[in-house]
């Protein structure tokens, strides 16, 4: 079984990333990481963002909001990021505080600085195969690791466990540009393990630890796990047990280091997107 390692995909995207970035006449690429509050998880993922960013030759400004500030407040210095010319991208960590309308903020961020694919104009887009529209990262990444690996998709079948609109929905229309031929299951799927083991390719998105197993893959399967759970040792794992896949899968992504590690890599190569088609406006 191949090991499908995120930072072999990341190292190809990067390339990508500083060949168009090259090509901006100097001009830096800036994103605006937009938080409320200080949850841990929210920490960590702002730590890699930036991380990766700088290290893809771009700049990020953080907007952290106490977490007791009101929904007015809060959206007047939203609409001031939306409107600064010098921010080339937004990256709005959700889920917002539950007094906050997290659609209207959805609603009001501007598309083509909307590096995350949240907006109804971004999500219409993916939706109907269009090309200048950002898909949420997540499920782009899984695209970015089968084409990494030239893991065939035209003609295949493929399996996404998972209906949300941050992976399995838009993942299920990037396929489908792909020529594959898409099921997506949930937890009213009936023989949910019968349907799974007729993919070639099986992607995980159910946010459920080891949910699955190596039972619910055909012979010679693709995995694509895209779960981030704690387990019941404190450590990270995905939502398939990884014991047995060796004998089952012919390549899977493992947890962590896998799907997680391309994210903020396509997050990364939206802002050097969104930077060139402003430059070149």
């Amino acid at each position: 079984m191949i090991t499908l390692k995120g930072a072999e995909v990341s190292a190809k995207i990067k390339e990508q990333v500083l060949a168009m970035n090259g090509k901006l006449g100097g001009y830096v690429p800036t994103a605006a990481i937009v938080r409320i509050g200080e949850r841990p998880d929210d920490l960590s993922y702002e730590r890699n963002v930036m991380k990766r960013i700088a290290a893809y030759g771009m700049e990020t400004k953080s907007y952290v909001y106490p977490a007791d500030i009101t929904e007015e407040e809060f959206f007047a210095e939203f609409q001031k990021i939306n409107d600064d010319e010098a921010i080339d991208g937004i990256l709005l960590f959700r889920p917002l505080p539950k007094y906050i309308n997290e659609k209207r903020a959805e609603q009001m961020i501007r598309p083509e600085k909307d590096l995350d694919g949240i907006c109804a104009v971004n999500t219409a887009k993916v939706f109907a195969g269009e090309k200048d529209g950002f898909a949420p990262c997540t499920a782009e990444a899984v695209i970015e690791v089968l084409k990494a690996f030239d893991i065939p998709m035209e003609g295949k079948r493929a399996v996404i466990v998972g209906r949300s609109m941050v992976v399995g929905r838009p993942l299920s229309m990037l396929m489908l540009k792909e020529n594959v031929t898409v099921t997506v299951c949930h937890t009213k799927t009936k023989d949910l393990k019968a349907v799974c083991r007729e993919a070639d390719i099986l992607v995980a998105a159910a946010g459920k630890a080891k949910m699955l197993d190596a039972s619910f893959l055909k012979e010679g399967a693709v995995l694509i796990d895209v779960g981030i759970n704690v387990d019941e040792n404190g450590k990270l794992c995905g939502d398939v047990l990884w014991e047995g896949l060796e004998e089952k899968a012919s390549a899977a992504t493992p947890v962590p280091g896998g799907v997680g590690a391309v994210t903020t890599a396509v997050l990364a190569k939206h802002l050097a997107m969104a930077a060139e088609r402003k430059v070149n406006r």
